[in-house]
């Protein structure tokens, strides 16, 4: 009998040790974002050569009916999500921005990228993105709760879904 009190002890305190353990921080990768780095899949210097501005960009859009695959794009980053570096978004010359998420949730970028410039490699489209997913994101970057409140109407934007980014400058 004492044995198998022993041993209920003994799985017990292993189990309570297993889960005692302090959970490890999800945040965004570490990293410096320095040029030459990438995430995801690799853009390849030919890729890289062809990128066109985030104006061209739109123009394609409304030609091509809202949807452009394959497609690479230079921007510069002035956002990256603080909780675990799944999306960031994209300075255009008319100072509005575009959203970048990454393909199949399959990659995260550290919050180092922002204020770099990027190629972005992937698949661009004009979509709504209704209220609630605007202060989904609004709340992951820690935007102040009045600018969450101020988010009324859905919108039409530019989303890029990303194969691969590499750092350009």
């Amino acid at each position: 009998m004492k044995f198998k009190a022993i041993l209920v002890l003994a799985a017990v305190s292993v189990s309570t040790l297993a889960f005692a353990q302090e959970k490890k921080k999800m945040g965004p990768p570490e990293g410096n974002a320095i040029i030459g780095d990438t995430y995801g899949s690799a853009v390849a210097s030919t890729v890289e050569s062809k990128a066109i501005s985030v104006e061209k960009l739109g123009k394609k859009l409304k030609k091509e009916n809202k949807k452009v695959e394959n497609v690479a794009v230079k921007g510069k980053v002035i956002d990256v999500c603080e909780k675990k570096g799944c999306w960031l978004t994209i300075q255009t010359e008319d100072n509005s921005q575009f959203f970048v998420k990454m393909k199949d949730y399959a990659f995260f970028v550290p919050t180092a990228l922002k204020g770099k410039t990027v190629v972005l490699d992937g698949t661009a489209e004009r979509k709504v993105t209704s209220i609630d997913e605007q202060k989904h994101y609004a709340e992951d970057a820690k935007k102040p709760q009045a600018e969450i409140d101020a988010i009324t109407q859905p919108k039409e934007e530019i989303r890029f879904v990303a194969n691969g980014i590499k750092v350009v400058n």
